[in-house]
């Protein structure tokens, strides 16, 4: 028995332990045994939750029960989702004693109690592993949290278990598929089960969108955390970088990466990101953030705040879908409905150039981030390089290499140090395209507070012989630049869901906030997945 499932089934195991123990637990894990019937807490929010717990309908105990109650459902059985490579063996421990302290007066504040999953680049030093998915880290326990994690359990939440992902987090071959690690197999979308739920943070999608959670935590370089929230129909936020510390994940590039909540609704990923964010002194990037970080981001959620906004709307990222340009021209509709000034188009950089020196960046960093992670791990590290993860995926090609392989990883391990040359000037003219001559251009020449564009389009068929076949987005230009980007559900192509994003300047979480959340409110196009096995064809007009 692997590791992973040996986790799984002891958590089962003492769900079933304590069943009999916690009456409102046992309505909703019993619920969740047949992904046909209703399960009480879908779609549950933040809020319900702690309001279920003060009133006494609920425990955390009970609460975390029921979510591995339909892990164990949906996840390896049913439909077999694949969005969880393993459940905490001490979720119940730890639910048990945050009842406690509620129960003594003590609520640490709005996650007490609250089950969320990491994605697996996110170490935890407990009984779960950290491995990216990779079967060269497998059995990995880091010496120490990461500061999200740390963060988290301080905030009260439960960590609930590790989220699967694309391996490495999508940086091991550009002929990958999203979703897919050695560790977890092939992830797949809850609206229909033979399509993609894009990556790399793929289970840190589908675990809010399938109800297995009530939120997760993702990490973005370019597009990981919105497109899988996108094509889930979940809301993601990806920070400015140095808002949340990267201190603990495994990195692929020091200038863009980020972690950020993953959740139902604005609210829920707005209440997440106040316990994430804080100067560290393990990344030193945090240190821009003094002074502009809040710890309650709640405070901006209103429900009128498209009056008067000024949104640039991003017409270059629009035409790859039909479709997808249907359901945009809709929210912009709703948005001049509820008061907001549309300023359309803008324009922004865009080119071959720029995605060339972006991967030029990230080939270095990767080699630099990842050999000091592994060297952070200590003497006991799996592997001590990315030198010996290339050997490594090169003997084990059939079980690492089935379907794709790893010319990234070759061409970062051909990359000298971080001083070089060809490094430098890629840095520098990718920072000043996206930033000086990019975002901050456009906002302050037209004095807006957001730019919207699709987030992406709806997913694809998964298809391992030929890997991802992307058809637009949004992702590029803010992440590159370093700066917040927000994806809220905007409606459905073929019962598959697409998102609309609003990014803009640094550390305007703010006002995005604000923007995503009215425009949420104005919508409301959210709805649960069915888990069908294919996307409904019916045309339109005859459903």
């Amino acid at each position: 028995m692997e590791r992973r499932e040996f986790l799984r089934n002891t958590a089962l195991a003492a769900a079933t332990a304590f069943l009999a123990r916690t009456e409102p637990a046992r309505s909703a894990a019993a619920q969740a045994a047949s992904p046909s019937q209703a399960f009480e807490l879908e779609e549950v929010t933040i809020a319900e939750l702690q309001a279920g717990m003060a009133s006494g309908r609920w425990t955390a105990q009970g609460i975390t029960q029921a979510y591995l109650e339909r892990i164990a459902q949906l996840n390896h059985r049913g439909p077999e989702l694949r969005a969880v490579i393993e459940t905490n063996p001490d979720a119940l421990a730890i639910a048990e004693q945050l009842d406690r302290e509620r129960a003594a007066g003590r609520v640490r504040g709005p996650l007490h109690g609250i089950p969320i999953l990491l994605k697996d680049n996110l170490d935890t030093h407990d009984r779960m592993t950290t491995t990216a998915g990779s079967l060269a880290l497998e059995g990995s326990i880091p010496p120490q949290d990461s500061t999200v994690a740390r963060k988290l359990r301080e905030a009260g939440a439960i960590l609930l278990g590790k989220a699967n992902l694309s391996e490495w987090a999508n940086f091991r071959s550009e002929q990958s598929t999203s979703g897919w690690s050695a560790r977890g197999g092939q992830c797949r979308n809850p609206y229909a089960l033979d399509r993609n739920p894009c990556g790399s943070s793929s289970g840190s999608a589908v675990g809010p969108a399938a109800n297995l959670c009530a939120a997760a935590i993702g990490t973005e370089t370019n597009g990981s955390i919105v497109c899988p929230s996108s094509a889930n129909g979940i809301v993601g936020i990806k920070p400015t970088v140095g808002l949340v510390s990267r201190a603990g994940i495994i990195p692929i590039s020091h200038t863009q990466d980020t972690a950020g909540p993953m959740a139902r609704t604005v609210t829920d990923a707005a209440t997440i990101l106040g316990a994430l964010v804080g100067v560290d002194v393990r990344d030193p990037a945090t240190a821009a953030s003094a002074g502009r970080f809040h710890t309650n981001y709640t405070q901006f959620l209103d429900a009128d705040g498209l009056r008067g906004a000024r949104i640039g709307v991003l017409r270059q990222a629009f035409g790859f879908h039909r479709d997808v340009d249907t359901l945009l021209e809709r929210a912009l509709s709703r948005l001049r409905e509820r008061g907001a000034v549309l300023v359309d188009p803008v324009e922004l950089p865009r080119g071959r150039e720029l995605g060339r020196n972006e991967l030029t960046v990230l080939l270095y960093e990767f080699k630099h981030g990842l050999n000091a992670y592994l060297a952070s791990l200590g003497p006991n590290a799996p592997v001590k390089s990315l030198k010996e993860i290339i050997d490594f995926n090169e003997k084990n090609k059939d079980r690492e290499m089935p379907y794709f392989g790893q010319d990234l990883f070759l061409q970062a391990e051909e990359k000298g140090s971080l001083q070089e040359e060809d490094y430098t000037k890629a840095l520098a003219s990718i920072l000043k395209a996206t930033r000086e001559d990019g975002i901050d251009k456009v906002m302050d020449e037209h004095r807006l507070d957001a730019i919207l564009a699709p987030t992406g389009g709806p997913a694809w068929v998964t298809d391992l012989i030929n890997g991802d076949h992307f058809g637009g987005g949004s992702s590029g230009l803010p992440a590159i630049a370093g700066y917040p980007n927000i994806t809220v559900p905007a409606g459905f192509v073929f019962g598959l869901p697409v998102g609309v994003s609003f990014f803009g300047r640094a550390w305007s979480e703010p006002v995005l906030i604000r923007i995503a959340y009215a425009f949420e409110q104005a919508t409301r196009v959210r709805r649960p997945p069915r888990l069908l096995p294919h996307a409904d064809l019916t045309p339109p007009a005859v459903r």
